[in-house]
């Protein structure tokens, strides 16, 4: 056995386009040690889906962690039964039954209003005038915090995010993420000390009932904004370009020959808005000819085992007629993204198909989309015109 190759990495020219470097990772050091991270990486999918769910060894319990020290203890940081616990108490929340009779039509109202004030003029930056406000409307609906704004709720998403992702310590960064977490525990704590006459199915309403205390209500709160907010903001806004930029495809959907849902796993495989997930190597161990010790960070890269040539022939082209069911977008283990159904009803039944039936000849201002991040990533702005 050996301790893991060490991969020096540009972190400036990762942030912009990761898609090379992890390609290179896969091809000669699948398991490599990055000192810019300080972190070991893991890039191909079989390692990753095999390790995810090795529970014992790759631990989510992370007491020195950029967001248990930031954001509070959550369930995504949490194990076995104590994981299990918290994410039973959340499911009447973001359970199939409740997004589909419940959160399906409040996402059609907001999309539908949102939509009513674009068809009014006929150009925007598609991010900031829509996938940002619906992302918002939805979160402060699920999360029961009715009493923040959707650009509260981006801004809070975005201080957060930056905040875990920190690594280099900037105190700048540290500093708005904690602004940005006492704001949204004030705003809990306004909702908590409101009686409520009846239950209702957002989440502060559920884990209240459920009994899970103050702490963990508003670390779940937390870590429902940091990935309920700037993910489905970036998948919608990254699949209405994907598909302007392939009209092919997209004639292909309005032809009935593709869904709106095949749309959204392909870039979601393609293009990973959520790129990685830590992990705290709990004891020694051995994988890949490679050992790693105690207290060892590794880095899960999803968006590199979305790419793994083993499993997505051409994986750097987005192709809606590929087979996703080995895309592991939401996870592989125990930790599968607990909003996936939600996700997966804003955008593929509400966002896409909504705004492409009620923006007439729907094109790309400029020919030039900039994308960001290698842990979180999604375009920068999205400019389009259409016809009015």
């Amino acid at each position: 056995m050996a301790q893991a190759p060490v991969f020096n990495v540009d972190m400036d020219a990762f942030w912009h386009d990761p898609y090379p470097v992890l390609k290179q990772m896969r091809a000669e050091a699948p398991i490599c040690y990055v000192p810019q991270l300080d972190a070991v990486l893991m890039t191909r999918r079989d390692d990753i889906a095999i390790s995810e769910k090795n529970i014992e060894v790759f631990s989510s319990h992370q007491p020195a962690g950029l967001m248990n020290t930031l954001m509070g203890h959550n369930m995504m940081r949490k194990d076995g039964d104590e994981h299990l616990g918290e994410r039973k108490a959340i499911f009447p929340t973001v359970s199939p039954k409740t997004v589909r009779d419940h959160w399906k039509s409040s996402f059609e109202m907001d999309a539908g209003r949102l939509l009513d004030g674009l068809a009014k003029k006929n150009s925007a930056d598609i991010c900031q005038e829509y996938a940002l406000p619906l992302s918002g409307d939805a979160l402060r609906a699920i999360t029961g915090l009715t009493n923040f704004t959707p650009t509260e709720m981006d801004a809070c998403s975005q201080a957060m995010i930056d905040g875990v992702s920190n690594f280099a310590g900037d105190k700048e960064i540290e500093a708005k993420c904690h602004a940005a977490t006492a704001r949204i525990d004030a705003a809990i704590d306004e909702i908590l000390s409101n009686e409520q006459s009846e239950l209702d199915p957002s989440l502060i309403s559920v884990m209240s009932a459920a009994g899970l205390s103050d702490e963990s209500i508003r670390a779940n709160i937390k870590l429902a904004i940091s990935g309920g907010q700037n993910e489905p903001r970036d998948a919608i806004t990254g699949c209405i370009w994907a598909l302007l930029s392939h009209p092919e495809q997209l004639a292909m959907v309005q032809a009935g020959e593709a869904s709106w849902q095949q749309v959204f796993e392909e870039f979601a495989r393609w293009i990973s808005p959520i790129g990685m997930s830590p992990r705290r190597v709990a004891k020694a161990h051995s994988i890949g000819g490679i050992d790693i010790e105690p207290e060892t960070k590794v880095f899960f890269m999803f968006s590199s085992a979305n790419r793994d040539e083993t499993y997505f022939a051409d994986g750097d082209k987005f192709d809606i007629t590929r087979d996703c069911a080995k895309s592991i977008a939401f996870g592989a283990g125990p930790h599968f993204c607990a909003g996936a159904w939600a996700a997966r009803s804003l955008i593929g039944e509400v966002a896409l198909p909504m705004i492409f039936d009620r923006l007439n000849g729907l094109k790309l201002a400029d020919n030039e989309t900039k994308f960001g991040g290698w842990a979180f990533r999604g375009p920068l702005q999205l400019n389009l015109v259409w016809d009015n």
